[in-house]
């Protein structure tokens, strides 16, 4: 069983004096941080913020870029040619990364967002294009991708640094990709079952599909949505259940 995890989750994603989720509680817990670049949700000020709070509180900070869809919080599939893809990939993380220096952090990560992850964790050509174009902004960032999906080829392939990523409160289908939002059970509210679901996993090396399959996978880090409104709730039910069972909780 896996001994050492790291904690993440999505976050920044307010926009002016629209906030979403409670970003200062769950950097209490967590131990990394996806942090919106603009694109989907999230401002410069927004950025600065989320950012400085989390090198406050020894959370290691990434991009986390996603579809230029504001009102669908980045959701909804969009087809982007390869070169304007790339060029939005780049345009995000440099943002990022900016923000980041000017209040004395650092961007160690990168993770896509919504429904371009989901895209990129099917599609290894669109995978490529998106990682690539980080690459090309920073060698040596860290690729978080979906564990033993199309992202995780691709990483390899480009013999990239990366780290595997299961969800806490997300149900999988048999390839290791999630159940889609539009499906019942797709996305989990109940906290402890939550919990115990992901303990299994970590004892099992394993990602744990909604039809019992299991899929061996390298888990490096477990994401909870700050969105959800049970999000602080269940990242320190996670928390206790993981600590209780001899799992140290630290940045990948």
């Amino acid at each position: 069983m896996v001994m050492k995890v790291d904690l993440n989750s999505d976050m920044g994603e307010g926009f002016g004096p629209w906030r979403m989720g409670d970003d200062a509680a769950l950097l209490d817990v967590i131990t990394s941080a996806n942090i919106a670049c603009g694109f989907h949700a999230g401002d410069p000020d927004v950025m600065a913020e989320t950012m400085r709070l989390a090198a406050k509180n020894g959370v290691g900070i990434g991009a986390h870029p996603g579809f230029a869809d504001l009102k669908g919080f980045g959701r909804r599939r969009l087809n982007i040619g390869a070169d304007e893809l790339g060029n939005m990939i780049a345009y995000q993380l440099g943002a990022a990364e900016g923000v980041a220096k000017s209040v004395g952090a650092k961007i160690r990560h990168f993770k896509l967002h919504g429904a371009l992850a989901n895209m990129c964790a099917e599609d290894a050509t669109l995978a490529k294009t998106c990682y690539s174009a980080a690459l090309r902004v920073n060698p040596e960032i860290i690729l978080m991708v979906l564990a033993e999906t199309a992202q995780q080829a691709v990483v390899q392939e480009l013999g990239a640094n990366w780290a595997g990523e299961i969800f806490a409160d997300r149900a999988y289908e048999d390839d290791a990709t999630l159940v889609d939002r539009s499906k019942a059970g797709a996305v989990l509210h109940d906290a402890d079952m939550a919990a115990e679901r992901i303990l299994d996993m970590l004892r099992e090396d394993a990602i744990i599909a909604e039809s019992g399959k299991r899929i061996p996978a390298k888990i490096d880090t477990i994401c909870l949505h700050g969105d959800t409104p049970e999000a602080v709730e269940m990242a320190r039910a996670l928390r206790t259940k993981l600590s209780a069972a001899g799992v140290t909780l630290t940045q990948f």
